[in-house]
């Protein structure tokens, strides 16, 4: 069985919760004309700036979403420290240039931030079997706007930008692989990571909704993870519909 502590390999997330990335503007009061001065009725006042995370779910509504402890198979249980999310706020949006793409980080949860794009909230959290070392991570992230479809569309580019790694434990080659996932969400792509270094593999899926993505990433010394992640990310997916 491949060997994995998703402890040691989670990935570092913003300070939780964070501030609203947008507030709310109060139009100051005119200063007093000078007497006998005509007021000038035709400029309105400013209106208050819009809140461009209005309707986005929260860290704790996507917490919610997530699937529960009885979803997994017998022998598997979270890790705590793994289990994080941006509670009733919201952190600010990053977009950072990514010219090359950091492809180890495929190996470990939150792997989406391989885009260089973060959004307004998120909820996540892993299940461990000690025994086989065998894990099963979700996660969900909401952005802005169109944003959610610019990450997909960037995901489902990996395999061209790292069409293989060299694994940081082992270090072996690891070859990915990639392919659509048909009727999933808004679109959804599988990602899948083996290396003759490892007994089973790992398969990353991604599905958006809406203005969330939906990630897991699933390892098994069995089918490389394929079975576990295509029902975890529906089960996630279905989870949004009609919310996200």
């Amino acid at each position: 069985m491949r060997q994995i502590s998703s402890a040691a390999r989670l990935l570092a997330v913003a300070a939780l919760p964070l501030a609203l990335t947008a507030c709310s503007f109060i139009t100051p009061k005119a200063a007093p004309k000078p007497a006998g001065a005509a007021a000038d009725a035709s400029k309105p006042a400013a209106a208050p700036a819009a809140d461009p995370n209005k309707g986005l779910l929260t860290g704790k509504q996507l917490k919610a979403a997530l699937a529960p402890a009885s979803f997994f198979p017998a022998g598997f249980i979270v890790e705590p420290e793994g289990a994080r999310d941006t509670g009733n706020g919201y952190r600010l949006p990053v977009t950072a240039d990514v010219p090359t793409p950091d492809c180890t980080r495929l190996d470990g949860t939150s792997w989406t931030g391989i885009t260089g794009i973060d959004g307004v909230s998120f909820a996540q959290n892993d299940y461990v079997n000690k025994n086989s070392s065998e894990e099963f991570a979700q996660e969900i992230d909401v952005y802005r706007d169109t944003t959610a479809t610019t990450v997909l569309d960037a995901l489902g580019k990996i395999s061209k930008a790292c069409p293989s790694y060299t694994d940081s434990n082992t270090q072996a080659k690891v070859t990915v692989t990639e392919k659509p996932l048909a009727g999933v969400g808004d679109g959804a792509w599988t990602i899948t990571l083996t290396s003759k270094a490892w007994q089973g593999g790992t398969t990353l899926m991604a599905a958006r909704v809406g203005t969330s993505v939906v990630s897991v990433l699933v390892s098994s010394g069995t089918d490389n993870g394929m079975t576990g992640a295509t029902k975890l990310t529906k089960q996630l997916v279905a989870s949004l519909t009609g919310k996200a």
